[in-house]
């Protein structure tokens, strides 16, 4: 059975009479169930009844729906509530602005707003590099999105991918202390995206774009770059890269094999596949076998989109045309960040020795890791309730820490690898094992050594 996670808890109110035990009915109900019980509290206690909450962590929806209906089923117990704990999270939004400043008195009022405020307004005209020293702007990114390619979701929006940055900005504020503000653009055309961030430019120090969908991210990020005079990083290509590429080089350090020597399979080659490919390329990689939804890439190709021209140029130097099952035959790493269930268990047993399986597709992926671990040296996937989380968090927190603190304008591929080695380097020689490839995401000197690696770079 898949594993439960914390993402499908919910709490179940339940209402029993004392005396049939209604505790040991409950537990023994969810643990045959295949849920996971994190709390059991009993919040009312009668002569003629019993009220629990039981919280649990579940498989998926359907699971949590399988469990419900299986405590209906047990005679003299009635499930009063059922509450999903994700949603309960998400009531009102995760992020707020709150200020910095008292705002207590006519004092107060008179230096942030007016009438002092006109003089920094002034002081800004005189000299406009003064905007980063006395606003917002020196530690503030713009998250922005189309809501074209979100998570594994795809093109849902930008109402429905508003939480999804709205975690982002979270994220920014608790691992680097970064001010990021969710800017969901009701537009899927190139041209208007370019136009609307470079207009809300002057307010932000750094621009994240994030699910976009390919190939027009690969345009909006190189206008952008040209336009604006403060970096801007497409986290879905360069986030994901970045984690990627550390990744790897502390695998392969377990397995004693080089980059260079080393046969990569590829699932997914669109904006995320093609920036790791681009980037283990520079570090080294010399045959990585890529795949996308049409199959092989190869000489054969066409060559009209910008990603499978580069495919073509730098991957696949025996131009292999079989499927991607064939390809898997005694490859040494599989790096999926394509779409769940591609993989089969026979693709995993026929990789070669001390093989490396990075399945990323969330929040489903490539191959069930429990199944891939029967074989594979190393198993690593984007999800958080299981070892090895290949995730963006360890990268983009630090990268724009980095960048703001310098006033950096510019993005370059020495500085993406820098960061994966800073990365890298934060598990040390006497913690690396097949269970832990990466830090924490809660380590705290990811984003210092990073931020550091960065400003180094810059």
């Amino acid at each position: 059975m898949a594993s439960t996670s914390p993402g499908y808890g919910i709490t179940i109110r339940v209402e029993g009479s004392p005396d049939l035990q209604p505790v040991a009915h409950i537990t023994s109900a969810l643990s045959a169930a295949g849920a996971t019980i994190t709390a059991l509290d009993v919040v009312e206690s009668l002569l003629d009844r019993v009220v629990i909450d039981v919280t649990c962590d579940t498989i998926n929806a359907d699971h949590a729906d399988e469990i419900t209906e299986s405590l209906n089923k047990i005679e003299g117990l009635v499930v009063r509530k059922v509450s999903d704990r994700t949603f309960l999270l998400h009531l009102g939004g995760k992020i707020e602005v709150t200020s910095k400043v008292p705002l207590k008195t006519r004092d107060d009022l008179s230096r942030a707003y007016t009438p002092g405020v006109a003089r920094i307004s002034q002081a800004i005209v005189d000299d406009p590099t003064n905007v980063r020293r006395l606003t917002m702007k020196r530690n503030t990114v713009a998250v922005v999105t189309d809501g074209s390619a979100v998570l594994g979701l795809g093109n849902i929006g930008p109402a429905a991918a508003l939480p999804v940055m709205e975690g982002k900005a979270a994220l920014f504020k608790r691992f680097a202390d970064v001010d990021a503000w969710p800017v969901c653009l009701d537009t899927q055309d190139v041209d208007e995206i370019v136009r609307t961030v470079q207009l809300i430019a002057p307010v932000y120090g750094g621009i994240n774009l994030e699910d976009i969908s390919a190939p027009r991210c690969f345009e909006i990020e190189a206008r952008l770059r040209q336009l604006l005079d403060i970096p801007v990083f497409h986290d879905d290509q360069h986030g994901t890269a970045i984690v990627v590429l550390a990744a790897l080089k502390n695998s392969l350090k377990l397995v004693k094999k080089d980059i260079s020597s080393v046969k990569i399979v590829m699932s997914g080659a669109g904006a995320a596949g093609t920036a790791v490919a681009r980037l283990l390329v520079k570090s080294g990689a010399k045959n990585i076998v890529a795949f996308d939804k049409d199959g092989v890439i190869n000489g054969s190709r066409n060559r009209d989109d910008e990603m499978r021209a580069w495919f073509i140029d730098h991957s696949n130097p025996m131009n292999f045309a079989g499927n991607l099952h064939e390809a898997m035959t005694g490859a040494d790493v599989f790096i999926g960040v394509s779409a769940p269930n591609v993989l089969t268990e026979a693709d995993i047993a026929s990789m070669g020795e001390k093989s490396i399986v990075f399945a990323l597709a969330n929040p489903d992926p490539e191959i069930d890791p429990v199944i891939a671990r029967k074989y594979a040296a190393v198993v690593a996937t984007g999800r958080s309730d299981q070892p090895n989380q290949i995730n963006n968090v360890l990268a983009f927190p630090g990268i724009f820490r980095g960048l703001l603190d310098a006033q950096a304008n510019q993005i370059t591929d020495e500085l993406l690898i820098a960061a994966a080695n800073a990365i890298a380097d934060c598990v040390s020689a006497s913690q690396l094992n097949a269970s832990f490839i990466v830090p924490s995401v809660f380590d705290p000197q990811v984003v210092t050594k990073v931020a550091a690696a960065v400003k180094a770079s810059v």
